[in-house]
């Protein structure tokens, strides 16, 4: 084969040899762009924490942590930072990187602000129904994000998801 032919054939074989797939088996093979998020923090951990001891005290099973789900959460959460608002705005973005990276079959999410321990912000969640039939809900998998605003206020994006 000549020189100036071999080069771009080389160079289409590597493409096609290192493209991406859409399919996705385990956290590992995830898009890596999804994959950005802060070191995890005490107060997530703790939420976590006193969630799956929620559910395993109503002998439900406890949930996997998921690190997109901890990524996709960190977006909303500094989006509502960014803002200086706690809501839900544009959850459906949020659903559909789960579903197309986590394989995600289900997915909801429960978001706070201004609580100051692990402790208060899920009490606050167990005594809301709608949060709690989350809490409590068919889930597999999840993740939290919790980041303070510039007065030290904290907000949060806790996302579930169901495999």
């Amino acid at each position: 084969m000549k020189r100036k032919l071999y080069l771009p054939f080389l160079a289409l074989l590597a493409v096609l040899t290192f493209s991406c797939s859409s399919e996705v088996s385990d956290d590992t093979s995830l898009d890596q762009t999804v994959l950005i998020a802060p070191a995890t923090k005490i107060i997530e951990v703790e939420i976590l924490e006193l969630i799956n001891n929620h559910r395993i005290e109503l002998s439900l099973a406890p949930l996997k942590y998921l690190s997109v789900i901890k990524s996709v959460a960190f977006t909303h959460t500094d989006y509502m930072v960014s803002i200086n608002q706690v809501s839900h705005d544009n959850f459906f973005e949020r659903k559909e990187r789960l579903v197309e990276n986590a394989a995600a079959i289900k997915v909801s999410e429960n978001v706070a602000y201004a609580y100051n321990s692990a402790e208060t912000v899920v009490n606050a969640w167990l005594n809301s129904p709608g949060h709690k039939a989350i809490i409590e809900g068919d889930f597999t998998d999840f993740d939290i994000s919790a980041e303070k605003n510039s007065e030290g206020k904290w907000y949060f994006t806790n996302i579930f998801i169901k495999r």
